[in-house]
């Protein structure tokens, strides 16, 4: 069985360690590094968990908090401007994964998304990533145009390390 848990910022210690678990696991699906993370204490952790609006959601396999749950994925979704909600941090652990765990997850933020008064649902996704690639176009992702997915410097779509390529920006529409 799974079970999602909405995380706040007292939630820190299970976020950082998903988080560094994701790193660790799939360093290839991640702009952000494992070095990056690693050595963030309290106060960062609690800080990413406390950004304004924000959805944090981790996926808990086998019970909801009891001794046997174990924490196996996680999602966030940001707010942005004129409508538009952020999927980041999408990552599903090996031992659950084909569970539909990640279809959770997406739903889930999904759900928030919509709640939240979002018109449209964007992610930005590493080329290459083609599982994440093809789990996003069953959600109704679609690719959006380079020009479109350039809105803000350092923001999704924006050149990866070396500056050779970007990451590809999808889009699902909310209502």
């Amino acid at each position: 069985m799974v079970t999602l848990r909405i995380l706040t910022t007292d939630d820190w210690p299970l976020w950082r360690d998903l988080r560094l678990a994701a790193l660790s696991d799939a360093p290839h699906a991640f702009k952000a590094r494992l070095a990056d993370w690693r050595h963030g204490g309290e106060e960062r952790w609690r800080a990413r968990l406390h950004l304004p609006g924000a959805h944090h959601v981790a996926a808990l396999l086998d019970g909801p908090d009891g001794p046997d749950a174990t924490p196996v994925g996680l999602a966030d979704g940001l707010p942005g401007a004129g409508g538009v909600r952020e999927l980041r941090s999408v990552w599903v652990g090996p031992k659950a994964r084909g569970r539909g765990v990640a279809d959770r997850l997406l739903e889930e933020v999904e759900r928030w998304a919509r709640a939240s008064g979002g018109s449209t649902l964007r992610l930005a996704v590493l080329p290459g990533n083609e599982p994440a690639i093809t789990l996003y176009r069953r959600h109704g992702f679609t690719a959006l145009t380079a020009l479109t997915a350039l809105t803000e410097p350092g923001g999704p779509g924006g050149p990866l390390a070396g500056g050779v390529s970007r990451e590809l920006v999808m889009a699902k529409p909310l209502r």
